[in-house]
C-alpha cells in the first residue's frame, strides 16, 4: 500500500511540474492584459525605477505596453514623443485622462523627462527647452 501511495504522489508531482512548466512557457503576462488596478501599480513601480537617458522608446513599449495616451511632435530635426501611462485612479468614468497618468517624454527615442500628467499641457514649453539644449551642445571635434 505504501508503494501505491508514493507512486500516486510522485505522479501528482510530475503532472503539477508539467502544468507549471506549460504556464511559464505559454502564459504571456504583459501589461496590456492586466486588470487596470494591477497595471496602475505595475506602471508606478516601473516608472519609479527609471533613469533619464537610460530608456529608449522601444524599451518603454516592450516593458510598459501601449500607452494610454500619446502625443508626438517633430520640431526641426528632432522627434518628440510623449507617452502617458495611467498611474493613479481619480474618477471611475471608463476614460483615462492626463491627470490620471504619468508622462514620459522621449527626444529622438531617448527618455528625457518624467512628470505627472495633470500639469503636462502647460509643460509643452519643455520641448522648446529640450530643443534649446540640443542646439546649444556643439559636437566635439
Amino acid at each position: 500500500m505504501n508503494k501505491k501511495v508514493i507512486t500516486r504522489i510522485l505522479l501528482a508531482l510530475v503532472v503539477y511540474g508539467i502544468f507549471v512548466g506549460l504556464v511559464v512557457v505559454f502564459y504571456d503576462d504583459s501589461p496590456d492584459k492586466m486588470q487596470w488596478e494591477d497595471r496602475e501599480a505595475y506602471n508606478r513601480q516601473f516608472i519609479a525605477k527609471l533613469q533619464l537617458e537610460q530608456l529608449t522608446f522601444e524599451q518603454a513599449i516592450a516593458q510598459l505596453g501601449s500607452p494610454d495616451i500619446t502625443e508626438a511632435r517633430k520640431v526641426s530635426n528632432d522627434n518628440f514623443q510623449v507617452m502617458f501611462y495611467r498611474t493613479q485612479h481619480i474618477k471611475s468614468d471608463g476614460i483615462t485622462t492626463q491627470d490620471e497618468c504619468t508622462f514620459l517624454l522621449f527626444v529622438n527615442g531617448v527618455l528625457k523627462e518624467i512628470g505627472l500628467g495633470d500639469n503636462y499641457p502647460e509643460n509643452w514649453g519643455i520641448i522648446e527647452n529640450h530643443q534649446t539644449e540640443l542646439t546649444n551642445h556643439s559636437p566635439i571635434d
